[in-house]
């Protein structure tokens, strides 16, 4: 079936965008960039999703729309208050409005678990709106919805906002790693290939106009994450504790009183943390060193151990 998705030129999205692919959907990908991802088959369409026309002929004669599109950065929201409204909510109405002309069957939107806190400022406030009205569509015309509220993503093709790839960037550049607040915050780190697979098993009749938890299985401190990086680093990174110096986000859990719950979909396999890490530092060495990696030995243009010296396994 067509499967329009919003966004789909960002991180998050271009991975949701290869695993429909991969299960044979036919995949248009909206974005207001090209995808440097695009795939065999794909279709892409340059577009502001504020541009009705543009949106209302993408979606047609598509079965499935999701949206990724908008400010997803919570501090890029905090500073960006008007934009926010304008990207996240209006333009997620436009989404809809197209959706509802089109008969599309199912509409797919990418919330967080920051809607159940009291924390995420106007990130927050958009996702909420987004889900009423949401919600207003399917009461109103029928469409039909899936509302997926991912916790925190980490992996290939991520970028400085992400917290992960920014920490292990710092390791790499500087030797240094400096994270503002005490590195207590608890988080539940989640691989987006593992959310992108949940993305799409979410298309089954039982997540139809539910709220979907995508999330990790396992708690961790900031802290111990920090740990662990540089041990992969073989203990060569300075990790520095400075004050906070925002308070967008939560400390240990996002979870306020809210009146919907959403169900927490759990795969049976997925990857780990520290494989994931460990893919990440190389994929980030790659990036800053020129040398290339030969079985986790670095080697110089003329294949000898950099330097001169013993080989540097990375580890």
């Amino acid at each position: 079936m067509k499967v329009v998705v919003l966004g789909g030129s960002g991180f998050l999205g271009s991975h949701v965008s290869d695993a429909l692919t991969e299960a044979g959907h036919e995949v248009l990908i909206f974005d207001i960039k090209h995808s440097p991802y695009l795939r065999p088959g794909q279709q892409m369409v340059v577009g502001d999703i504020l541009d009705e026309r543009a949106v209302e002929d993408s979606v047609q004669g598509a079965s499935v729309v999701y949206n990724f599109a908008g400010i997803a950065d919570i501090a890029e929201a905090s500073q960006r208050p008007i934009d926010s409204v304008k990207f996240n909510i209006l333009g997620n109405s436009i989404v809809l409005e197209a959706c509802r002309k089109a008969g599309v069957k199912r509409f797919v939107f990418a919330s967080s678990l920051y809607v159940y806190s009291k924390a995420g400022s106007f990130y927050r406030s958009t996702k909420q709106a987004c889900e009423l009205l949401i919600e207003n569509y399917h009461e109103v015309f029928g469409l039909s919805y899936t509302i997926l509220r991912y916790g925190s993503l980490y992996g290939p093709r991520a970028d400085k906002k992400n917290a992960i790839y920014n920490f292990v960037k710092q390791a790499i550049a500087s030797g240094k790693i400096i994270r503002h607040g005490d590195g207590e915050e608890l988080r539940e780190y989640i691989h987006v290939l593992d959310a992108a697979k949940g993305s799409c098993e979410i298309l089954s009749d039982e997540f139809a106009n539910q709220y979907v938890i995508l999330t990790g299985q396992q708690q961790m401190r900031i802290k111990d994450l920090l740990i662990m990086i540089n041990e992969m680093l073989d203990n060569k990174v300075t990790v520095e504790f400075a004050p906070a110096n925002e308070s967008y986000h939560y400390e240990i859990t996002p979870f306020s009183f809210a009146p919907r719950v959403g169900k927490r979909l759990t795969g049976k396999t997925y990857l780990d943390l520290g494989q994931g890490i460990l893919d990440i530092i190389y994929s980030v060495y790659r990036e800053v060193n020129p040398f290339p990696i030969v079985n986790g030995i670095v080697l110089n243009d003329s294949m000898q151990a950099v330097d001169g010296q013993a080989p540097q396994k990375i580890s």
